[in-house]
């Protein structure tokens, strides 16, 4: 890696032992220079709670069939309250017994927009019960995030760290 390289990379080194996704973006400095601001502010910049972000995000990444995405986000899941009953959920989605309303409602959320790439009006009104608009607006994008995360690193590669749980 370049110094350049190894600078842009150092804000995630000193977050996350899990780099290898970093490491293969920075083949395209420019372009993981202006991603990476994005997908940090999803991550850590909108005022979604980080439980229901990361079940979005594990829920994205089961149905992309995203493993690197699925096995890194099962460690902040876990961080942020998320039980493994919760977690096998997910797999099964908004039909496994055991979902709050609300939960039940996020995975149905990441259904609708995987497989229609939208939401009736009917599931952003049950939404709308959990959440204001700069939420809904936040969760449409952090689906669409980890679905661009998805198609990239499954095409790119991208191998699981050591330790890192896959499917």
């Amino acid at each position: 890696m370049s110094p350049d390289q190894l600078e842009m990379l150092a804000p995630v080194a000193a977050r996350t032992p899990h780099q290898n996704h970093s490491r293969t973006l920075l083949r395209n400095p420019p372009l993981y220079k202006s991603w990476s601001q994005f997908a940090l502010h999803l991550l850590n910049g909108t005022d979604l709670d980080a439980r229901d972000r990361e079940l979005l995000i594990l829920r994205t990444g089961w149905v992309c069939r995203a493993e690197y995405e699925w096995a890194k986000h099962i460690l902040a899941a876990k961080a942020a309250g998320v039980t493994d009953a919760e977690i096998a959920r997910v797999k099964t989605g908004s039909g496994s017994l055991g979902w709050s309303s609300k939960d039940r409602q996020l995975m149905i959320t990441v259904d609708a927009l995987h497989q229609r790439f939208g939401l009736s009006l009917e599931e952003w009104s049950a939404l709308s019960l959990y959440f204001p608009e700069p939420q809904l607006m936040e969760i449409v994008f952090v689906v669409g995030q980890y679905h661009l995360v998805a198609m990239a690193f499954n095409s790119f590669g991208v191998q699981l760290e050591t330790g890192m749980e896959g499917f």
